[in-house]
């Protein structure tokens, strides 16, 4: 009797679709294979074009296949071939202004208790410290909270992301007059903790340099931890901790509360008040002296990137553990690079563990290899690099005039991202095509000229390339978006900033 044989094969857009018309997948294998035809399509069948571009006197910002324009009042969508308007929101005044946003959508698996949660949504920050909540579809309101009539809130960002966010404050300093009135500033930041589903007050707290300690200059919050900046150093700390040990009364929005005597939390003109009341400075999680660029804490098993104080140290970037804060073998990772820009470096957010150390001329992936427990330093080893492809045009130094003196030149080096030269400028991950998107710069034909590099993630190989239409000037902020089926490119001007859009090509 024959044995039955089956082996894998790989299967075309055409066999897929037929089996998702005859439902044989199911929703998860499903959306693996979409991907994969996807991904497919934009590496051997289809070339990225320009569709368009829209200009704005002030921020543009790409997300969820939309783009956001004057100061997210305008929205236009990118889901079609072309990019059209959305909404128009009515002009704000200066004291009513959006300061910050954060996009949210809501988890597939989770039931919540209103039908417009479950839609893509806008927090956003105003100027006045109101805290809005709007359908991103249409700009219409859904939540507003007001978060204080005393201190100045300007920045959004995630602590757990689509989970916990907070409200972030500008620093209080000490004024020149009010030293001379003997007023002392103690606080230093505020920060206003919420959940996002439904929105709801986790609390306030104040980050005193009486209780965190002399030379503070920043604070953030990160899956959990509050990490607090020093001049030469950092540290954490643990959020749960703090919330045990200082939360002195749980709040909750539209109801009143004690410490506002009766009144309404996130109503005007009473907003949320301090119930994180923290007096001692809590345990120190982990600290480490470093320079202004801080920490990155990240790998399997864990470690961190930081830049030790020392001048000597200075353009390299160091992987210890961070258990015991050893040096991992190979661990000092420095591009020797000669330019302006300096050489950047950072955990892969693919979650592989990975790092990414980004030069002029040199893309290294490194991992860390390593066991949890075993007492010996971890090793960090070279995955793959991608190199940009230069010509080696080497201008002599000496130069016969036409009488036979020889004259010798003065040296000057070339810098390493001469803007002549093949130079990388950014790598962006997309994570659902698991590719690298790297911008290369080249101005050898005297305008600056950009194209994207469209590699593999596992391996580095170069997949495809996009050319990008619009000149690149140094001179100018650029950001660049690679998601799916569209390419963003967004440039920060003097006067105007002004987005392109590149879609790929579905046509026949």
């Amino acid at each position: 009797m024959m044995a039955l044989y089956s082996r894998k094969r790989s299967m075309n857009a055409v066999e897929v679709l037929s089996w998702r018309g005859r439902g044989v997948t199911d929703a998860g294998t499903l959306t693996r294979l979409n991907i994969k035809v996807l991904r497919s399509i934009i590496l051997q069948n289809r070339d990225f074009y320009y569709v368009g571009n829209e200009t704005s006197k002030s921020t543009i910002i790409y997300g969820n296949n939309k783009i956001y324009l004057d100061n997210y009042l305008k929205c236009s969508s990118c889901v079609h071939s072309r990019p059209h308007a959305l909404y128009q929101l009515p002009e704000r005044s200066k004291l009513t202004k959006f300061e910050d946003t954060l996009l949210c959508q809501s988890p597939l698996e989770t039931t919540l208790a209103s039908p417009s949660d479950h839609k893509p949504s806008l927090l956003v920050l105003t100027a006045n410290n109101w805290l809005y909540r709007l359908l991103d579809s249409t700009g219409q309101e859904l939540d507003s909270v007001f978060l204080s009539s005393k201190h100045k809130f300007k920045y959004l960002c995630w602590d757990v992301s689509q989970e916990i966010f907070y409200v972030k404050s500008v620093q209080s300093k000490e004024t020149p007059l009010g030293r001379q009135a003997g007023i002392t500033q103690d606080t230093v930041i505020h920060l206003a903790i919420f959940h996002v589903f439904p929105l709801q007050i986790v609390g306030v707290m104040e980050v005193k340099e009486k209780v965190f300690g002399k030379g503070l200059t920043d604070v953030i919050l990160s899956q959990g931890v509050l990490a607090v900046s020093y001049r030469k150093s950092v540290k954490l700390f643990s959020i749960e901790h703090i919330l045990q040990k200082c939360l002195v009364e749980k709040l909750t929005l539209g109801k009143k509360s004690s410490l506002l005597s009766g009144k309404i939390v996130g109503e005007a003109p009473f907003g949320i008040p301090v119930n994180i009341q923290i007096t001692d400075c809590p345990p120190v999680l982990f600290e480490v002296s470093c320079s202004n660029n801080g920490v990155q804490i990240g790998g399997f098993p864990w470690h961190y990137i930081s830049t030790p104080l020392q001048k000597c140290h200075q353009g390299t970037h160091h992987i210890s553990s961070l258990k015991d804060k050893t040096m991992a073998i190979n661990g000092i990772q420095n591009m020797k690079c000669y330019s302006l820009e300096s050489d950047f470096i950072f955990f892969h957010p693919d979650e592989s563990g990975r790092i990414i150390h980004v030069g002029p001329s040199t893309i290294n992936i490194v991992k860390i290899v390593g066991e949890l427990n075993s007492g010996l330093p971890s090793t960090v080893v070279k995955d793959f690099s991608i190199e940009t492809h230069r010509n080696n045009i080497c201008t002599s130094q000496v130069t016969v005039t036409s009488s036979g003196r020889t004259v010798k030149r003065t040296s000057v080096q070339q810098l390493d991202d001469d803007p002549n030269l093949a130079t990388f400028r950014t790598v962006v991950y997309e994570d659902e095509l698991d590719l690298l998107a790297v911008v290369v710069t080249d101005g050898a034909d005297g305008e600056g000229r950009a194209q994207v590099q469209l590699h593999d993630n596992q391996s580095g190989q170069l997949l495809k390339t996009v050319k990008l239409l619009e000149a690149w000037d140094e001179t100018n902020q650029h950001d660049l978006v690679f998601d799916k089926d569209t390419i963003v490119h967004i440039v920060q001007r003097k006067t105007r900033v002004c987005c392109y859009v590149y879609k790929l090509n579905i046509g026949k």
